[in-house]
């Protein structure tokens, strides 16, 4: 490699309008913050109940007229936005099963709205284990604490995100 001349990256930090705004006085302190947003969080888990029914509702509705074929060319699209809305204030609210069951189902949805393939099967299954974790009885659960379900779904994304043998991956 001769010919070629050796330049030392030299790093610096810049500092944003966001971190010069956050450290001006008057401010509450950190520790006060945090305990404002968690008991914000609280003041809306009552009413999540009602919210997490009707999205469910909406979501399998959506899917089930995409399943009889009478879904607008619109359905995945606003499946998706549904599920990741699930996947944040599940997460949000420290529902770590639903939420990861929400993103999986995300995943599977990007693809199939991406190389625009139809793989209902695995939105299906996806719906009947948010449907599951939906309940108040599964809420609280970790992921880590149904190993079999969660290693099911992962399977399915990656059944779903694999080419079909002789198709080329084209996303020019």
């Amino acid at each position: 490699m001769a010919g070629t001349r050796k330049h030392d990256a030299r790093l610096f930090a810049v500092e944003t309008r966001f971190q010069k705004l956050a450290k001006r006085p008057g401010g509450i302190p950190r520790d006060a913050a945090i305990e404002r947003a968690q008991s914000a969080i609280d003041d809306v888990k009552p009413e999540f109940d009602g919210w997490l029914d009707t999205e469910l509702q909406e979501l399998a509705s959506l899917i089930k007229s995409a399943e009889l074929g009478k879904a607008d060319s619109a359905w995945i699209e606003r499946a998706n936005l549904h599920s990741r809305q699930l996947c944040d204030s599940a997460g949000t609210l420290q529902f770590e099963l639903l939420s990861f069951i929400a993103n999986s189902l995300c995943d599977v949805l990007d693809v199939i709205q991406r190389d625009n393939r139809d793989n209902m099967e695995s939105i299906t299954c996806h719906m009947d284990a948010l449907m599951l974790a939906g309940q108040k009885s599964y809420r609280r659960l970790r992921p880590e604490q149904v190993p079999e379900l969660t290693k099911g779904l992962r399977r399915v994304v990656e059944h779903v995100t694999i080419l079909p043998p002789g198709a080329e991956e084209d996303h020019s």
